[in-house]
């Protein structure tokens, strides 16, 4: 596992949003959207972060994104 975040020029505020896996899950998706990613590039997020339970999602997005 590396320490380098893959995206770290988007920044995605988990703190204070509502918890559950959707809300995560499309509030990283919409800052992908926004950050003009490709499609493809999305849907590789999106299965790899759906890919395992709650923690495995966090860790996802905590790889691919700066998160708060």
């Amino acid at each position: 596992m590396t320490n380098e975040v893959k995206h770290p020029e988007i920044h995605v505020q988990l703190v204070g949003i509502d918890g559950n896996a959707f809300s995560i899950l499309g509030k990283c998706l919409e800052a992908m959207r926004r950050a003009k990613l490709s499609k493809e590039e999305r849907d590789e997020f999106q299965k790899e972060a759906t890919s395992g339970d709650y923690n495995h999602l966090l860790a996802t997005c905590t790889e691919w994104f700066d998160v708060d």
